[in-house]
């Protein structure tokens, strides 16, 4: 049986091993390169580089193939938080148990630490030097899948519709549309993206798509309900947030229980998206069945 855990370790260790090194290689203002380190190393758990690599590898890939592909996915990801975290966004104070940026620098050098990573990511994924066609062709078309998950029509469109939406009440077709963008968006690129830079096939590639969307929307659907009643201390951030600010969230549409249900609906659909995979793919599967139990 597949133990998720000494695996979810070693790729932690792994990737931030790899972020350590290209932040250390950073030249710029001794200001911003600490900002930008002390979010980017602050924890976590480091989810979308791992199913980056976890995807190359269920393709036969290896992980030396997608590393800087999933850095540069952890980059932007923090970059996201950071941004998020602003009192302009959601004006939090906690993130992973530690300040957030613009509470323990200032407002701008947060927001210029966001830009920096995010930029800095696509220096990492465009600084590869393929050695045949299909290799630079593979990049490209991982630099065009992550700038759209990351960009107007993928996370930032996520955000301003759940910004906007604050007060009022949706349909929960609209709450999933806000969380597969969101959410999902740079999820479903880090598996995708994995896949393609392990020459996964394009069955392959569609299969682990329906297996992104699935346990993208599960991941928010747990956020939303750990929101509620999770452990501010396990989380390391601040709980009952969404609803103070009138957020939509499946709790408040269809409360716990139904949204407990849902998540096994959506798990049980990722699974079986892997069924014709073989147990290269133990590691997605154990993800998925994981992100149910998750407290933080």
């Amino acid at each position: 049986m597949f133990d998720l855990i000494p695996y979810l370790e070693k790729k932690q260790k792994l990737v931030n091993d790899s972020l350590r090194q290209i932040i250390n290689h950073t030249i710029s203002h001794e200001r911003l390169v600490s900002a930008v380190n002390y979010s980017l190393m602050a924890g976590g758990k480091r989810l979308r580089p791992i199913l980056c690599l976890a995807a190359c590898e269920a393709v036969s890939g290896t992980y030396d193939q997608a590393i800087s592909a999933a850095c540069a996915l952890e980059m932007i990801h923090t970059y996201s938080l950071i941004h998020d975290d602003l009192p302009a966004m959601d004006d939090d104070k906690l993130r992973r148990g530690k300040q957030t940026c613009h509470i323990k620098y200032d407002d701008a050098t947060a927001i210029l630490a966001g830009d920096a990573l995010l930029t800095y990511a696509f220096q990492i994924l465009s600084s590869n030097k393929p050695k045949t066609y299909e290799q630079a062709a593979n990049w490209i078309t991982v630099i065009n899948n992550v700038s759209t998950a990351a960009g107007i029509g993928g996370m930032v469109e996520g955000q301003i519709r759940d910004v906007t939406s604050e007060g009022t009440q949706l349909t929960l077709d609209q709450l999933e549309k806000i969380h597969l963008l969101k959410t999902g968006a740079l999820i479903k690129s880090a598996i995708t993206s994995g896949a393609i830079l392990g020459y996964g096939t394009s069955i392959m590639i569609e299969q682990l798509e329906i297996y992104a969307e699935n346990i993208g929307l599960a991941f928010q659907i747990t956020d939303d309900i750990l929101n509620v009643e999770g452990d501010p201390r396990v989380l390391g951030k601040e709980t009952g947030t969404d609803q103070n600010r009138g957020k939509n969230t499946y709790p408040a549409l269809l409360g716990i229980s139904k949204s407990r249900e849902l998540i096994k609906g959506k798990i049980n659909n990722a699974l079986q998206a892997l069924d014709n995979f073989d147990n290269k793919s133990d590691p997605l599967r154990a993800i998925a069945q994981y992100i149910i139990v998750r407290k933080k």
